[in-house]
């Protein structure tokens, strides 16, 4: 029996509800805010995570949540929460607010550092990847498995090399594989290689916990092999700032990803 099956159907509901908000203002966003040079904030996210967090708050009153845009409320240290939720009420803001049709809801629940379930729905097309740490990652209820390609080669890749010299690292590594693409929402190109949609996953940096809690139990959950570019843990709880970098990719391709990045210069 999953010990989690209430939260994992609690967070279904919040994702789709979450959805549900996003899309109602899509094709018309107002003021955009920006974050950074890259990142872009939208009153779309605020409402979002309210929504999200005023939910949790009511259901499981002594978790903790770690938020995109509001950060982290009672998560971890002595006086915190041993359980506390990753959101990310809208991966993908810089698509969304220019109308390109890449974007999802991200919700983990992280207990004893370790996360446990995570939800990533992408309400334009209505598809719902979940996982829980003891069970399948599943697509819609179905089974989903990662990718069974035999060669490398024939390999889609979700590949974001940041950084000074990115391009130059991306150009090392993509005659290796078929083709790649950079699609704009993490969470929802990680989660996709859980259902095999994406062969393997690759970012170094610009990833904060909150997008990769669900997505990176999804795909391993699925069958793939997920670490850091070192070839450690992927999840790092502790880990603040989006700082973090993962690869997602079947276990007959990990170790030759690993020995690319390695050959292309990418920091670790």
């Amino acid at each position: 029996m999953n010990r989690y099956t209430d939260e994992l159907e609690f967070a279904v509901r919040l994702a789709r509800a979450a959805g549900t908000l996003i899309l109602e203002s899509y094709g018309r966003v107002g003021r955009v805010k920006h974050k950074s040079r890259r990142d872009v904030v939208t009153e779309i996210d605020y409402r979002s995570e309210a929504l999200i967090a005023k939910r949790i708050r009511r259901r499981f009153p002594e978790d903790g949540i770690l938020a995109e845009e509001a950060g982290a409320d009672r998560v971890g240290g002595p006086d915190g929460a041993a359980r506390w939720w990753a959101v990310d009420p809208l991966d993908g803001t810089v698509n969304y607010a220019n109308g390109i049709p890449y974007f999802c809801v991200s919700i983990a629940l992280v207990d004893e550092l370790v996360p446990v379930l995570g939800v990533v729905f992408d309400p334009l097309r209505g598809d719902l990847y979940t996982a829980t740490a003891n069970g399948p990652a599943r697509l819609n209820g179905a089974l989903a498995k990662a990718s069974t390609k035999d060669a490398l080669g024939d390999c889609v890749v979700s590949l974001a090399i940041l950084g000074r010299g990115g391009l130059s690292r991306e150009r090392k590594i993509a005659p290796e594989i078929r083709i790649h693409r950079r699609m704009g929402s993490a969470a929802l190109s990680l989660a996709s290689v859980g259902a095999g949609r994406f062969d393997a996953f690759i970012q170094n940096g610009g990833l904060s916990r909150w997008d990769v809690a669900a997505a990176g139990l999804i795909a391993e959950r699925s069958g793939a092999t997920v670490t850091n570019h070192a070839g450690g843990p992927w999840w790092q709880p502790k880990r603040e700032g989006p700082v973090m970098n993962v690869i997602a990719a079947p276990e007959r391709h990990h170790a030759e990803i690993l020995r690319l990045l390695r050959e292309a210069g990418t920091r670790v």
